[in-house]
């Protein structure tokens, strides 16, 4: 299900410093730390913090990959309990059954595959 906003030009700078803004506001309401945004980013703790103080993706399809299933992932969390803001900013936080006892952050932290895992899991629970 990995996409980006339409809206947002993956080429331009205003376009990827947009995407970053959504991205780190996403983190924020998820309550991840820097280190573990640098994880699923793939980069280091200091990109992050240059990433919260103004700077912005560079254009590069793994970076890309990696925030769509991200957003894809919220976009799904917002459609399943489109009532409980709550729950949908604390699902990746809490363990699960569906993955052994870990949370969907745990996973997620294995790499893009992991992101994958969730983004999947989360579209078949809509989609069956």
């Amino acid at each position: 299900m990995c996409t980006l906003p339409d809206q947002v030009d993956m080429h331009s700078r205003k376009g990827r410093l947009a995407l970053t803004k959504m991205v780190m506001k996403l983190f924020s309401l998820w309550k991840i730390t820097t280190a573990d945004q640098a994880i699923l980013l793939d980069r280091s703790p200091g990109t992050i913090r240059r990433y919260r103080n103004g700077g912005c993706f560079v254009n590069d399809s793994d970076m890309f990959d990696r925030v769509g299933y991200l957003l894809s992932i919220h976009k799904a969390l917002r459609t399943l309990y489109p009532y409980n803001r709550t729950l949908v900013y604390r699902w990746v936080a809490s363990k699960n059954t569906a993955f052994d006892g870990q949370t969907a952050l745990e996973v997620m932290k294995k790499g893009v595959d992991g992101i994958k895992k969730i983004d999947h899991y989360l579209g078949h629970q809509m989609y069956g």
